[in-house]
């Protein structure tokens, strides 16, 4: 009798474990979940880019010369009508008195010959000379005033050149480039320096087909800061590139609408645009409930609905259940589930890969 009692209980004490599928026992594992609760109506992409600025100026001389000393730094700031560089004026300062000496000369000559003409009109009259002497000297007189003119051009050209061997800011910038050193000899046209506004920036980037089909010009984005993630900017879609650069790739232009004292060209910058979801509105839920084992499409940052599986807890049971759910995107480091899903269910959120349907879990702590 007391044999039957002990082989009794012992099947009972077996029946109480959970036994895996080679009958050994198998430990109940502690589940982390996540309670379904958060709607979202949009996902969003992001974009690495670099900050360049809308307005960037290449300034030059427009006559050749020696530059003089100039002490210029790139990110040193220039305010408009600041002097940027200087060429030697010598030779330019000769071309100018050698202009005025010119013009002196071809006054002379005009004076002259006007005067000569008017002698000539007054012996006509008085039929002391012929009508062909009176137009030689017409023709000489127009021909002397003619050359006055271009006397006076010249002057004019010189003392423009001279003007322009002072190279000046033509706005309140910020030194990008220095492309010249002090004392080169340079010819007009030269790029000396590089300048750009610092209060507008934009950023360039490339989408794909769907992406771009989705754009418009003046769509909001928003634009962070890789070195102070804290700061996010708004920003507008400026330019759409009709044309693809790459293989299924469109250049995309947004422009900032806002600027902050710490922003720099050349600075790495994410740019995140927001896109509705193919429902009206889905669940974020953390990217580490998703099962990666193959038996599902993978998930990644497209825009087009995508299937998943994932470990739902079953409270009647305690067990998680595998279901597949439909994912629309990603926000924020979470993916955006449409379908599969309902307020208040709990899924599991940590440890996925050492999961298996109907496997007996342990409730621990929940994630929201």
């Amino acid at each position: 009798m007391s044999k039957l009692i002990v082989i009794v209980t012992s099947c009972l004490s077996l029946a109480a474990c959970n036994v895996g599928e080679d009958g050994s026992q198998e430990p109940v594992r502690g589940l982390k979940i996540f309670v379904i609760a958060d709607t979202e109506r949009v996902s969003v992409r992001r974009f690495p880019g670099v900050l360049e600025p809308s307005n960037l100026n290449t300034l030059s001389f427009e006559v050749g010369g020696s530059l003089l000393d100039f002490d210029l730094a790139v990110g040193q700031q220039i305010a408009a009508g600041e002097v940027v560089a200087r060429l030697d004026p010598s030779s330019l300062e000769l071309q100018v008195r050698s202009a005025e000496a010119g013009v002196m000369q071809a006054e002379t000559v005009a004076e002259n010959a006007a005067a000569a003409l008017a002698r000539q009109e007054a012996l006509l009259s008085s039929g002391t000379t012929t009508v062909a002497t009176v137009a030689n000297a017409r023709t000489e007189a127009q021909s002397a005033a003619a050359s006055l003119v271009q006397a006076q051009q010249s002057l004019a050209t010189a003392e423009e050149n001279l003007g322009d061997a002072t190279l000046v800011a033509p706005f309140d910038g910020i030194v990008n480039s220095v492309d010249v050193s002090p004392f080169q000899t340079i010819s007009s046209g030269t790029p000396v320096v590089s300048l750009y506004d610092p209060s507008a920036f934009t950023v360039s980037f490339s989408v794909s087909f769907d992406i771009a089909d989705r754009l418009v010009v003046g769509t909001p984005a928003n634009v962070r800061l890789a070195d102070r993630p804290e700061i996010t900017l708004d920003a507008l879609v400026s330019e759409l590139g009709a044309r693809a650069d790459a293989v299924s790739s469109f250049p995309v232009v947004v422009s900032l609408q806002e600027i902050d004292p710490l922003m720099k060209a050349g600075m790495a910058v994410e740019t995140s645009i927001s896109f509705p979801l193919p429902a009206q509105e889905g669940y974020s839920v953390p990217l580490s409930v998703i099962i990666r084992d193959g038996n599902a499409d993978s998930v990644s940052e497209g825009e087009r609905v995508s299937a998943a599986g994932i470990y739902v807890y079953d409270p009647a049971t305690s067990t998680v259940i595998r279901r597949q759910v439909a994912v629309g995107g990603i926000r924020d480091n979470r993916i955006i589930l449409l379908d599969g899903v309902a307020p208040g269910e709990r899924i599991a959120s940590a440890g996925v890969q050492f999961l298996r349907d109907g496997q007996k879990v342990k409730l621990l702590d929940e994630d929201r």
